[in-house]
């Protein structure tokens, strides 16, 4: 993932936030890791209450932790140095393709989200949240989450190799999902969806469809100096297996249950990131159509 050295970066697209040490009163306390994030946000949208529903690390080299502001991120030798940095050319240039995508499809304007960087716990418009929930989307304030400790427990806790493409996986995946609150995708997933034909796998599967149409179109973007190459492909593939349903239900509780499914199995979520990635086109990431 080298960025392009002269290429500027835009540090109001990512937002830093401290510590929370905990919700307050009244807040919502999610767990569950990875597992989480698609309940989180169906039942942001849906209003019930996540506490009902279950559910960085990499090649480090040289690269700073994440701390600061993203106000230090000029240019792509930024990027290169600093963790922060990635993250804010990653978005940056997530947000560059999807704004040309919504124009030749006439899909009007995209609307930039923004991404929060905080640790612990963090105020959303959709209530509060702690870092176990893992990255997420956030509806009501149009903003991705991110707790760069996730990036870790890709590795330590759901066994993901890591690295910086994985990171950058992730981060499209949610993006994927503000694609698709903008589209209105997101009002096909009902209270308490889950199962493996569900909407809720289908919303999760489409979302690593969009990452896997951004990973083949970046270097198109101005920002990377040359594509992504099969190994850090692998990267995104292993992260999306590692965070399959059947995975994290084998993994904690020694079975799998199809029925409590929320994002897909580790096959699946591979093949639709690769779907993504080999056609290139938003179009054919229709997950809401025929078997997923």
């Amino acid at each position: 993932m080298d960025f392009r050295d002269d290429v500027d970066l835009d540090s109001s697209q990512v937002e830093n936030r401290g510590g929370g040490g905990g919700l307050r009163g009244g807040g919502l306390a999610i767990g569950g890791g990875a597992a989480g994030i698609i309940a989180l946000i169906a039942a942001l949208i849906f209003g019930i209450n996540p506490g009902d529903i279950t559910g960085g690390g990499g090649d480090t080299t040289g690269v700073q932790p994440t701390s600061g502001s993203s106000e230090e991120c000029k240019k792509g030798t930024d990027a290169d140095k600093s963790e922060n940095c990635r993250v804010v050319g990653v978005v940056n240039s997530i947000q560059a393709y999807w704004t040309d995508a919504f124009d030749k499809a006439g899909n009007g304007q995209y609307s930039k989200a923004n991404t929060v960087l905080f640790s612990q716990a963090v105020d959303t418009g959709c209530g509060q949240a702690t870092s176990q929930v893992g990255p997420f989307y956030c509806p009501s304030d149009k903003r991705v989450y991110l707790d760069m400790t996730f990036f870790d427990e890709l590795e330590s806790k759901f066994g993901a190799k890591g690295g910086p493409f994985a990171q950058a996986y992730v981060i499209a995946h949610e993006y994927g999902h503000h694609v698709q609150d903008l589209l209105g995708t997101m009002e096909r997933v009902g209270p308490n969806s889950q199962g493996a034909d569900s909407a809720s796998v289908r919303l999760e599967l489409q979302a690593d469809c969009y990452a896997g149409v951004w990973a083949k179109n970046a270097v198109d973007t101005g920002f990377y100096e040359k594509p992504f190459t099969d190994t850090e492909i692998q990267e995104a593939l292993d992260a999306a297996a590692a965070v399959g349903d059947d995975r994290i239900q084998e993994r904690a509780q020694g079975r799998v249950d199809p029925e409590g499914f929320t994002h897909g199995t580790a096959e699946q979520r591979m093949k639709w990131f690769s779907t993504g990635y080999k056609t290139a086109e938003p179009g054919q990431c229709d997950t809401f159509k025929g078997s997923v």
